[in-house]
């Protein structure tokens, strides 16, 4: 039986606030647009920076983050909230008549609010019904995805999104166990997961069914295809000497961000062997970052969940 748990306040701890305020380079009459905005905790320090010229968009496609964003940023009148996802921020912010950006913040992953709140059905550690949409008006949930996708569609999933070394023996379980009756909750599918992996390695890298709900996670809410497509709009809607700001947590995000970021310093298509560009593709900006900006030992000591964060950063020209 579900155990029933009190609702809590949102709450998120910002990942590397630091880093993220001074890596902006924050102008008092700049324009900012902080595409996933969660509870503010971000998006409070660009705000603190800002002079009455200033202005400041968050976006984000959980309503229950925007209610608290609200809340948190109601001292400042340079603050527009929109409810959407940050792949649409072109679109967003062109109906608000803004064209470009003096920097962009991107915070991606599932917030400790997400995670702590059961009733989502994100996390592994709470019995609650399969869901994990970010997007609460989103059609497809985890619950669609366990008990609706063919065995190899499972097996794909769980090996590109969750970089899972068992996960033909995990879809397998899963197909075998919702032939008896549907998977309905996060309990059920973790001890599923649990029981698929050999003993020995159960013990190993966190908790066994920590992959599998990354996994599917990832895919209810298209989290990569969606990163990959925005990309290019995010970069082009930077004014020259214009900062875009992505924190990643894990490595399938990370690749996609600094192979982006290394296309844009360097378009170029021609053959290696060319003396001279023909292509006629210009550099975009410049990786300020050549390597990405982890959590102090400090911070990972207080927050386990910025173990995994990277931060990287690209500037216009």
């Amino acid at each position: 039986m579900m155990v029933e748990e009190k609702k809590q306040e949102f709450q998120h701890v910002p990942i590397m606030f630091e880093d993220v305020i001074e890596g902006l380079k924050i102008r008092p009459d700049g324009i900012y647009c902080d595409g996933t905005l969660g509870g503010g905790g971000h998006s409070s320090g660009i705000a603190e920076k800002l002079g009455a010229d200033g202005r400041l968009i968050g976006i984000d496609q959980d309503i229950e983050a925007i209610a608290a964003a609200t809340k948190r940023l109601s001292a400042y009148p340079q603050v527009t909230i929109v409810k959407d996802n940050y792949r649409n921020m072109k679109a967003v912010l062109e109906t608000l008549g803004i064209r470009q950006v003096e920097g962009i913040l991107l915070d991606l992953g599932v917030s400790s609010w997400q995670l702590d709140s059961a009733e989502r059905g994100f996390s592994y550690r709470n019995d609650a019904p399969l869901d994990m949409r970010m997007d609460q008006s989103g059609s497809l949930t985890a619950k669609d995805i366990v008990n609706g996708y063919e065995e190899k569609e499972l097996i794909r999933i769980l090996r590109t999104y969750g970089e899972e070394p068992f996960a033909g023996r995990i879809a397998s379980a899963i197909v075998r166990a919702r032939d008896n009756s549907p998977i309905e909750t996060t309990t059920e599918l973790s001890e599923i997961v649990k029981a698929a992996i050999p003993a020995a390695k159960r013990r190993e890298g966190g908790h066994p069914a920590k992959r599998t709900f990354q996994a599917i996670r990832i895919e209810v809410n298209g989290e990569l295809m969606v990163l990959s497509e925005a990309l290019g709009d995010l970069i082009g809607l930077l004014s020259p000497g214009g900062r875009l700001l992505i924190i990643t947590f894990h490595s399938l995000e990370d690749r996609i961000v600094k192979q982006a970021f290394k296309e844009a310093e360097n378009p170029c298509i021609c053959p290696p062997n060319f003396p001279v560009c023909t292509c006629g593709k210009k550099p975009l900006g410049r990786m300020v970052t050549r390597k990405p900006i982890e959590p102090s030992e400090e911070e990972k000591e207080k927050n386990p969940r910025a173990k995994s964060a990277k931060l990287r950063i690209f500037e216009k020209t």
